[in-house]
């Protein structure tokens, strides 16, 4: 894991700042992560439709799953608006064309 490197707090206040700044560093790349893994699970299980000839209906399930990720790591701040709603949108466009040329 990379480390951060801050210069020692000299009053209070400043290690209190830094020590939360830590936390919600740690918790908005848990977030993303947890996007992230949402986001490839959902391509994995796409292609194994595409190769398997799997049914569709658990891709739509999971891509209403990982629109809801994505708008609760907005709501929490850990994404802004625009990535976020960008991030929905590349998603959906890809599951909607590769089920297209599938079916």
């Amino acid at each position: 894991m990379q480390t951060i490197t801050i210069p020692m707090a000299q009053h209070i206040s400043a290690v209190k700042a830094r020590a939360r700044s830590l936390e919600r560093y740690k918790r908005n790349r848990a977030v993303k992560s947890r996007v992230k893994t949402f986001i490839s699970s959902l391509r994995k299980k796409v292609t194994d439709v595409v190769r398997n000839d799997s049914p569709k209906d658990e891709v739509f399930v999971l891509l209403r799953t990982v629109e809801s990720e994505i708008m609760k790591a907005k709501s929490k701040g850990v994404l802004k608006l625009n990535t976020a709603s960008r991030m929905v949108s590349n998603i959906t466009h890809y599951v909607k064309k590769n089920l297209q040329t599938y079916a």
